[in-house]
């Protein structure tokens, strides 16, 4: 007499690892999309800055010249310079976005009467496009009928052109941009607000903190998450600034307002010649640039971190 004895089915390999694998599944497409848009791209400008191309003809090796002729521009404090300058200037100036954005979203988040309203006013300025913040900012500036010359005659003081003077030129544009930008530094703020412990922030008020104290030692600490991302999209957004500089002066007057981006812009694809190889060189500087700062913030935040 035979006993029949039921013998377990061997799982497979893909159901032994399945909650292991599940991640990187959901993770398949974006990671797909990240190497073919961004990270191909980016060896490509690598690759594509060793050439003198015109974008239809046989490009021509030429090894470093591009960034030879970038260097001798700074020495000239030609136009590279110029761009890469007011780049810093940017870089510099936009980061005041982050303590304002900080400062107008701990002022909405109070229950006080009204406060949808403020909220609505202050996000206005995220949802609209640059182009139209350009254009409003033009307006403003305009030397014949701009508010700002209508503000400055109350005083007494004459008109100011500040699109067409050098020296005002670059600050009045960083002005218009820091407006959408201080209202997406007060989103990112207002949702890092509301994962704000409670319970600590009773715990410090019993131990007799309050004001800035209050806000150095227990609410910033919580709020390093956004602080970080804040930082990150502050200084892609000052080191890329294009479409703004474009819509308000063309980089005007004199190329008095002209930054990386928009000189890759001018020498690559406008009437400057087509210079692409030269056009990638300026976005390999600017992608270079964009890296170590971004590096050094990703690496703050790891030491921050090993650190507790």
């Amino acid at each position: 007499m035979t006993v029949a004895v039921d013998v377990p089915e061997q799982e497979s390999w893909f159901h032994k690892n399945q909650q292991r694998l599940a991640p990187w599944l959901f993770l398949a497409p974006g990671l797909l999309f990240f190497l073919v848009y961004v990270i191909i791209p980016v060896f490509q400008s690598f690759n594509l800055s060793l050439y003198e191309w015109d974008g239809l003809g046989a490009a021509e090796y030429v090894g470093f010249r591009n960034y030879e002729d970038l260097y001798w521009e700074w020495v000239d404090r030609d136009a590279f310079y110029v761009s890469l300058k007011n780049n810093l200037i940017w870089l510099v100036l936009y980061l005041l976005a982050i303590p304002a954005g900080l400062f107008i979203a701990l002022f909405l988040n109070q229950t006080v009467w009204g406060i949808r309203l403020y909220k609505s006013l202050f996000f206005f300025p995220f949802v609209i496009s640059q182009v139209v913040v350009g254009l409003v900012f033009t307006w403003f500036y305009d030397p014949t009928f701009g508010l700002l010359n209508e503000f400055l005659g109350l005083f007494g003081m004459g008109p100011l052109n500040v699109l067409g003077d050098e020296r005002f030129v670059t600050y009045g544009i960083i002005f218009a941009g820091l407006w959408p930008q201080t209202a997406y530094c007060m989103i990112l703020y207002l949702t890092g607000l509301n994962a704000v412990d409670p319970e600590q922030i009773e715990a410090a008020r019993l131990d007799g903190a309050k004001g800035g104290r209050m806000l150095w030692h227990v609410i910033l600490p919580q709020l390093r998450p956004a602080t970080f991302i804040a930082f990150v999209v502050t200084i892609i957004g000052a080191l890329r600034s294009f479409d703004l500089i474009s819509i308000m002066t063309q980089g005007g007057p004199f190329g008095s307002s002209r930054v990386l981006a928009y000189y890759m812009f001018e020498v690559a694809l406008s009437e400057y010649g087509f210079r692409m190889g030269y056009g990638a060189a300026i976005a390999v500087v600017l992608f270079l640039i964009m890296l170590c700062f971004i590096a050094y913030f990703l690496w703050s935040m790891y030491r921050e971190e090993k650190g507790h």
